[in-house]
C-alpha cells in the first residue's frame, strides 16, 4: 500500500519542468524582453477606439488597427505560430537574399498575414478597391463643369510640395514620393504607390493617410477660412446642367484611353477606376456593379486593412522616421487643400461666372467628406448657399488626379 501511494520525485520534476516550459512559451513571458510591443498594442487599441467610438474611417481603420494588434503580440522569436514575419519580408526585399526572393518561399514559410500580404505587395488589393470606388462614383458633376478638373489637379499640389520637403529631410526619392502621396487623401493610392516604392514604410504611411482622411473636417476649415474672404465664401453658383447617360458612358472610356496612352504607369489604378465606373453607368451589368460595390469591395478591404496593419511592427513603427512621416503627412493635406482654393481664386480673375473658392479644397480625393466640408463652410457664410454638387466635381476629379500623380511618381522613380 505504501508503494502505491508513493510519489515518484522524477515525475514531479517532469511535471514542474513542463509547467515552467509552458509558461516560458506564453506571450506574457516575452513582455520583459519585448516591451516595445506593449506600446504598439496600446497604439492599436487607441486606433480601435477612434474607429469604433469616434467612427474615424472605421471601414479601414478598424481592420488596420486589429492587424497591428495581431502582429505585435510577443511571440517567441522564430515561432512558426507568428501571423506576420517582418524579417521574412525584409529578406524578400533584399537582393542579396535570393533564398527569400520569391512568393513561393513566403507561401511556404510565412504565416496567415504574410500570405494575405502578397495581395498588397503585388498591387492587387488597391486596384480591386478602385473598381469598387469607380462603381460608387458619379462623375456627372465633373462632366457638367469641366473646370472643376483643374481644381482637382491643383489639389495634388500637396503631393509634390511634400515630396520635395520629405526629400529635403533626408528621405530617399522613393520614400519621399510615398510620403507625398498622403496629400492626395486617397488611401488605396497611398498603399499602392508605397508598396511599389517604399514597402518598409507601408504601415506608418497607411495609418497617417487614413487618420488624416478621417480628420478632413478638422484640418480643412481653418485653411479654407484663412485663404478666403467672407464675400468669396458667399459666392453662389448656378445649378449644374443635367448630364446625359451617353456622356456618362463615354467619359470613363475616354479617360482610360487618354490617361493610359499618356501615362502607362497609371494604368492599374485608372483602368480599374474607369472599369468600375463603366459598370455603373452602362446599366447592362447591374449585378456586377453591385458586387464590386459591396461584396468584392468589403472582402478586399478586410484583407487590405489587416495586412497593412500587420506591417506596423514595433521595429518599423517606433522610430523618428515614423514621427517625421506623421508630421509631413499633415503638411501634405494642408497644401493639397490650399492648392485647390488658391487656383479657384486665380480663375475668378478671368471668369464672368465666379467660382466659390471653398469648392477648391474638395479637390483632395476624400470622397464625399471633403465636398461636405465645402458645403458646411459655405452655409456658415450664407445658409441659403448650396455647394455640395459643385464641390463633388473637384472631389471626384481628385480621385483621378491622385491616381495620375501616383503614376507620374511611379514612372519617375519605380
Amino acid at each position: 500500500m505504501h508503494n502505491i501511494l508513493a510519489i515518484d520525485p522524477t515525475q514531479t520534476m517532469n511535471v514542474g519542468e513542463t509547467i515552467l516550459e509552458f509558461l516560458r512559451s506564453t506571450g506574457l513571458a516575452q513582455l520583459a524582453s519585448q516591451w516595445p510591443t506593449l506600446i504598439m498594442i496600446a497604439i492599436a487599441c487607441l486606433l480601435l477606439y477612434l474607429a469604433i467610438a469616434k467612427q474615424y474611417e472605421p471601414l479601414l481603420l478598424l481592420p488596420i488597427a486589429f492587424g497591428m494588434l495581431l502582429t505585435n503580440f510577443p511571440f517567441p522569436f522564430g515561432s512558426e505560430d507568428m501571423l506576420f514575419h517582418d524579417d521574412l519580408w525584409k529578406a524578400f526585399l533584399d537582393p542579396n537574399s535570393p533564398g527569400y526572393h520569391s512568393y513561393g518561399t513566403i507561401m511556404k514559410e510565412g504565416g496567415l498575414l504574410d500570405i494575405l500580404y502578397i495581395g498588397v505587395k503585388a498591387g492587387i488589393y488597391p486596384c480591386l478597391i478602385f473598381i469598387g470606388v469607380g462603381a460608387m462614383t458619379d462623375f456627372g458633376p465633373l462632366i457638367a463643369n469641366p473646370k472643376s478638373l483643374l481644381l482637382g489637379a491643383a489639389a495634388q499640389l500637396g503631393i509634390f510640395i511634400t515630396f520635395i520637403a520629405a526629400h529635403a529631410l533626408d528621405f530617399t526619392p522613393q520614400e519621399a514620393a510615398s510620403i507625398g502621396i498622403i496629400g492626395g487623401a486617397d488611401g488605396p493610392t497611398s498603399i499602392f504607390l508605397t508598396s511599389k516604392l517604399a514597402p518598409h514604410l507601408l504601415g506608418p504611411i497607411a495609418i497617417a493617410a487614413y487618420s488624416y482622411m478621417a480628420l478632413v473636417p478638422v484640418i480643412q476649415p481653418p485653411i479654407m477660412r484663412l485663404l478666403t474672404t467672407e464675400k468669396e465664401r458667399k459666392i453662389k453658383m448656378k445649378q449644374l446642367r443635367t448630364v446625359s447617360k451617353k456622356e456618362k458612358i463615354i467619359f470613363p472610356i475616354m479617360v482610360a484611353i487618354v490617361v493610359i496612352l499618356i501615362l502607362p504607369s497609371a494604368a492599374p489604378l485608372i483602368g480599374c477606376l474607369m472599369l468600375g465606373n463603366l459598370m455603373r453607368e452602362s446599366g447592362v451589368v447591374e449585378r456586377l456593379s453591385k458586387t464590386v460595390q459591396n461584396e468584392l469591395n468589403n472582402i478586399v478591404v478586410i484583407f487590405l486593412g489587416l495586412t497593412v496593419g500587420a506591417t506596423a511592427t514595433a521595429n518599423s513603427f517606433l522610430n523618428v522616421q515614423t514621427i517625421s512621416i506623421l508630421c509631413v503627412g499633415i503638411l501634405a493635406f494642408a497644401f493639397g487643400s490650399a492648392g485647390g482654393v488658391l487656383l479657384a481664386k486665380f480663375m475668378n480673375l478671368f471668369l464672368k461666372e465666379k467660382i466659390n473658392p471653398l469648392i477648391g479644397s474638395a479637390g483632395v480625393s476624400a470622397v464625399p467628406m471633403a465636398a461636405r466640408v465645402s458645403q458646411t463652410e459655405g452655409q456658415k457664410a450664407d445658409p441659403s448657399n448650396f455647394l455640395l454638387m459643385h464641390a463633388m466635381g473637384p472631389n471626384v476629379a481628385g480621385v483621378i488626379g491622385s491616381a495620375v500623380a501616383a503614376g507620374i511618381l511611379l514612372n519617375m522613380l519605380g
